[in-house]
């Protein structure tokens, strides 16, 4: 399975089928071709170009009805849940954080923000949103054991560097590469200091990835 990241908390994970979680892109640039679109929560950084994309759309099930209403063929699920889209599973957990649909005129609920732990080819990847550090992320190293975590590092809306290390150690994934962070001045963070700190004191291994840059799992 190769993964491309493309800025902020946006990646591409392409397999037997093309997942991109997260579709937003900076202006002007041309969003890849996908199978399948996954969104963490309503919030326009995260949901970002769902809606004209028109692909089948793994969400929340309100945000799922609110794509629905614009004619997406959306799959709407809940946290805890697992659902198969032409072979792919994922399975939703839960994100610390809030969600509200913003381009729905003044906004409306989005529901909860959730992350996922996508399974594709014998792989697992878990994107964890937007969220704080809880403990209950020791029960998704426990039970879905991914083989690589995104994390984000951005402070003020997320958790930070110091909180997502423990993180990490609560997941156990053998890979984490940080995501959301650096896109905006108030998210700005060193991924070097993350990665030299977690690899110096764990066996966690950290890949940095510039937007655009690829890896294979």
């Amino acid at each position: 399975m190769e993964l491309t990241y493309y800025g902020h908390s946006c990646i591409l994970l392409k397999g037997a089928r093309t997942v991109l979680v997260d579709p937003f892109f900076p202006e002007g640039m041309t969003p890849p071709p996908a199978d399948i679109v996954a969104v963490t929560h309503g919030h326009a950084d995260h949901m970002g170009a769902a809606v004209t994309l028109k692909r089948p759309t793994v969400a929340i099930n309100e945000v799922a009805k609110y794509l629905k209403s614009k004619g997406i063929p959306a799959e709407g699920m809940n946290i805890g849940g697992t659902i198969t889209v032409e072979g792919v599973a994922f399975h939703m957990v839960q994100a610390v954080h809030s969600s509200w649909i913003e381009e729905a005129g003044i906004g409306c609920n989005g529901g909860g923000a959730a992350g996922f732990v996508i399974g594709m080819e014998g792989k697992r990847v878990y994107h964890a949103g937007d969220t704080a550090l809880f403990s209950d992320m020791k029960l998704i190293g426990e039970l879905c054991h991914p083989d690589v975590a995104l994390l984000p590092i951005g402070g003020r809306f997320t958790m930070g560097p110091e909180e997502a290390m423990i993180a990490a150690q609560y997941i156990g994934a053998p890979l984490v590469i940080p995501i959301h962070y650096d896109t905006w001045p108030v998210i700005r963070q060193d991924p070097g200091l993350f990665r030299a700190a977690l690899q110096r004191t764990t066996g966690i291994r950290v890949n940095i990835l510039a937007p655009g840059e690829s890896l294979t799992i």
